[in-house]
């Protein structure tokens, strides 16, 4: 099973920015995490972290034809104002998963909507990077032939 990550803008700074909110575990050990959580699922990941909207939604597109299972996403602010990622997520018609590190509807009244959300198979917040395992676990799960009889 072909599992890909996508991390959204500002992602790349995760353990300096904001601690409080996002702590201070950093992206590579968070993809540590997920490549070893990955292993003993049995899948294969590829991981990807941009700050440009169009790498995102070409990446998506992409996976319409490069064996990619599913999609493990953290949108990161995109989550709340990309009508492009929204649209993207909706052509591929890959399964995905939106990971969220804090509670977006616990801050700032703008990050309360996701414009994915609906779209998602599943949806984990607020759990830290617990959040992206619990994804990746709940994301193979529904994949998994099993699973769903």
């Amino acid at each position: 099973m072909n599992i890909l990550v996508l991390d959204g803008p500002n992602l790349n700074l995760l353990g300096r920015r904001e601690p409080d909110v996002y702590g201070r575990v950093t992206l590579d050990e968070v993809r540590e995490r997920l490549h070893a959580l990955a292993e003993s699922l049995g899948c294969r990941l590829e991981c990807m972290q941009t700050n440009a909207e169009h790498v995102l939604v070409e990446r998506i597109h992409a996976a319409l034809d490069d064996g990619t299972d599913g999609i493990l996403i953290n949108p990161a602010a995109l989550t709340h104002t990309s009508v492009a990622l929204r649209d993207a997520l909706a052509a591929v018609e890959v399964p995905f998963v939106e990971v969220h590190l804090s509670v977006p509807e616990a801050r700032e009244a703008f990050r309360h909507e996701s414009l994915i959300a609906d779209l998602a198979r599943g949806r984990v917040s607020g759990f830290g990077v617990e959040s992206y395992l619990l994804g990746l676990r709940g994301l193979v799960s529904a994949l998994t032939p099993a699973a769903s009889e």
